[in-house]
């Protein structure tokens, strides 16, 4: 009897040793999801160095566009040597690690290192913060080895690979261009428009306008970098590869009633309206249309609580589909050269009275068409350079695609609540009361970021359609370029 006893409490014992060692074992191998996977981690050090970005240097979406996207090549070289099938895009001549390697701590530091290497590349400004964060990680920043045997050396040699590979893309960004004086992003094409801020010789044509300063004097800001189409794409073969037909010339049916369609929506403002256009214009916190996608797509990380490998894949579609679409929107832009709403109101609607926005702490006023403004701050009145195709229906269009493709789902779920009025108002009597924006699905939320801006008065139907579908066609591209260096 006593034998039997002891038989059963032994296999008791050793059945409870069992289910401790599995337990343990479950532990061990469970990853990090969400906000706490370590490139959903560096992803938000990106935003918060793009939102810093935005107050030194005033917004330059295209430039930013460029870092966020090669941050997260960066990232996913240096993941893609501790994957099975996964190819760089520019670091080929690291060696695939063998499959024992392929650890999450491993994959941890190299993604870690790439992150970091290439952070104090293009957000340089920003490098003991960065710094601070690898010491806070555990990571000696100091160290620059170039060991392709480690992660560490291979997340610094897939940074320097991608470094390389872009320093003369077209971007400019040492100033080394000729023509440029030495100094970075500076136009080197010579573009001048055709009007200047005081006369609109030929209204189909851009024309740049006056922004107050701090000083309450007045300046009119020349053409964001016009030279932008011709930065070397990721994906596709060219800058022009999606360039859509023209827009609407002056005299048209059509454009006609697409000034008229501004010049209404501006007159009909809803506080949800408001608020769409001040959201969607990238407030509160500015970090461009990029860096706008880029924290929807950790807002799906945290909806779907994405490991680091799913997060380093969705980031690397998402920026370098919202690069290219900058790209190919800047092409089409300086191709067309096309006018903005503030221009074409003018000239529809000058010497005839309407009623519109008359500006912050005025509300809506019966005025003369030649005082029509967008529905935005004096000091960015509207966006200094072409219209056509609107930047941000192309990079909605394309960065929403991009999502529902990866996620193989429409579906989004995010919301947001606002203050209407509070971005672009000065006096608080002239704020609505708080709204909560619905964004149900990928492709709804590209299009109420393109109709935001017929709302506000920066661009017309046809730059917001032709837009969000270049954006599309861009993002099938991407799609196709992930999916051969993921080796699907």
């Amino acid at each position: 009897m006593k034998r039997i006893k002891l038989v059963l409490i032994l296999a008791t014992l050793l059945l409870a040793l069992g289910c401790k060692q599995e337990k343990q074992q479950t532990q061990i191998i469970e990853e990090p999801k969400g906000k706490q996977n370590i490139a959903y981690k560096w992803g938000f050090m990106a935003i918060q160095a793009q939102a810093r970005d935005t107050e030194r240097f005033k917004p330059r979406p295209t430039v930013t566009s460029r870092y966020l996207g090669l941050i997260s090549v960066a990232m996913f070289d240096a993941w893609s040597r501790f994957n099975d099938k996964a190819t760089p895009v520019y670091a080929s001549e690291i060696e695939r690690r063998p499959e024992n390697e392929h650890t999450l701590k491993n994959k941890e530091i190299a993604v870690s290192y790439a992150a970091y290497r290439a952070l104090l590349e293009y957000y340089y400004s920003d490098a003991d913060v960065f710094e601070d964060y690898m010491r806070e990680l555990g990571l000696d920043p100091m160290d620059v080895s170039m060991d392709p045997s480690t992660p560490v050396g291979i997340g610094n040699l897939a940074a320097k690979a991608v470094i390389e590979a872009r320093k003369h893309d077209g971007s400019n960004q040492y100033g080394d261009e000729e023509g440029s004086n030495g100094k970075p992003y500076f136009d080197y094409t010579g573009y001048k428009p055709v009007n200047d801020a005081d006369d609109n010789v030929d209204v189909n044509r851009w024309q740049p306008k006056y922004f107050t300063d701090a000083k309450k004097g007045k300046y009119a800001p020349g053409c964001l970098t016009p030279y932008w189409q011709l930065v070397k794409p990721v994906t596709m073969d060219s800058a022009s590869q999606f360039r859509p037909g023209p827009p609407p010339m002056v005299g048209s049916e059509q454009l006609a009633m697409e000034v008229a369609e501004v010049v209404e929506l501006q007159a009909n403002l809803t506080d949800e309206h408001k608020a769409l256009v001040e959201f969607m214009r990238d407030g509160p916190q500015s970090v461009q249309q990029a860096g706008h996608w880029f924290k929807f797509a950790q807002e799906v990380s945290i909806r779907d609580q994405h490991n680091l490998d799913e997060d380093v894949k969705m980031y690397f579609l998402n920026q370098i589909t919202a690069m290219d679409a900058f790209i190919a929107s800047w092409e089409s832009k300086m191709f067309y050269d096309f006018a903005r709403p503030f221009a074409l109101v003018h000239e529809y609607y000058g010497g005839k009275e309407i009623v519109a926005w008359a500006g912050p702490g005025k509300g809506l006023q019966k005025m003369d068409g030649n005082d029509w403004r967008p529905y935005s701050p004096s000091n960015f009145l509207c966006p200094p350079f072409p219209s056509y195709t609107s930047g941000h229906s192309t990079i909605s269009g394309a960065c929403a695609e991009a999502l529902k493709l990866y996620t193989g789902d429409e579906y989004f779920g995010a919301s947001v609540e606002l203050i209407p009025g509070s971005l672009t108002e000065t006096d608080p009597d002239f704020f609505g009361k708080k709204v909560t924006l619905e964004f149900p699905t990928f492709t709804k939320t590209a299009e109420m970021a393109g109709i935001s801006r017929v709302m506000g008065g920066y661009h017309i139907q046809a730059d917001n359609v032709a837009g969000l579908q270049l954006g599309r066609d861009v993002a099938h591209q991407a799609w196709k370029f992930y999916n051969q260096h993921l080796g699907e």
